[in-house]
């Protein structure tokens, strides 16, 4: 029996992370085609073209995969997303995409004492140059919840990334450690691990993430307070 499968092959053009997409796509490719696109979608800052001129689709509704991964990536992170079935929308694809506003830092920060107050003033620093600052209070303890998490749970350093596209501010922390981040239910507020809680709490929407170069990306998207005040 022939196990149906799909190759991804990671490109760029310019700003933009082009993936060649060939194979077949049947129930049983599924998954790969989603989990890798999503996990290649952590890694392009700019915008994520899918080149499927090559792929076989056996079921028509197994298509449906595409709208999936739009709507994930529109929580998160938020950027283009364009799938390319013909020449001509190839090159129209990479030559102009949707590119919305945005600012955009990283940073990675050493395991050591005192990268908690490094992280919170490197986020009111960058909101502060930004012209939100508004959003710092939320986005410094997410960040300083996430962080410590890495330092917690992994033998990583934290790298902390923080985007702002039309007034959205996100903020994320990646690790190599390919354990998911679990929320867990707790019999006591004396028990720890609040701080994800806090954060879910917080956020208007938040997740765990594969990369594709390997580890996790826990984001955050931050509520908006002054809409929540009107």
């Amino acid at each position: 029996m022939t196990v149906s499968a799909v190759h991804l092959a990671v490109g760029s053009h310019e700003e933009v992370t082009v993936v060649t997409v060939t194979g077949e796509l049947a129930p049983a490719s599924y998954p790969a085609l989603r989990d890798g696109l999503l996990e290649i979608a952590t890694e392009a800052p700019a915008g994520l073209v899918v080149d499927i001129r090559a792929l076989a689709i056996v079921e028509a509704s197994l298509a449906g995969v595409f709208s999936l991964i739009a709507r994930r990536i529109g929580e998160w992170p938020g950027i283009p997303f364009t799938v390319v079935a013909a020449d001509a929308d190839l090159a129209a694809a990479v030559a102009a995409p949707d590119h919305p506003v945005r600012q955009r830092s990283e940073r990675t920060f050493a395991r050591a004492a005192g990268s908690s107050a490094l992280v919170r003033d490197f986020v009111s620093g960058e909101l502060a140059a930004w012209g939100v600052p508004e959003l710092a209070e939320d986005a410094r303890f997410i960040a300083t919840e996430l962080v410590e998490n890495v330092l917690r749970h992994t033998t990583s350093e934290p790298r902390l990334r923080l985007d702002l596209r039309r007034g959205v501010c996100t903020v994320a922390v990646g690790d190599q450690d390919t354990r998911p981040a679990v929320l867990l239910e707790r019999l006591s507020p004396f028990e720890p691990g609040m701080g994800l809680k806090l954060v879910a709490q917080l956020a208007r929407t938040w997740g765990c993430s594969r990369s594709w170069s390997g580890g996790k990306v826990v984001w955050a998207v931050l509520n908006d307070r002054s809409r929540l005040a009107g």
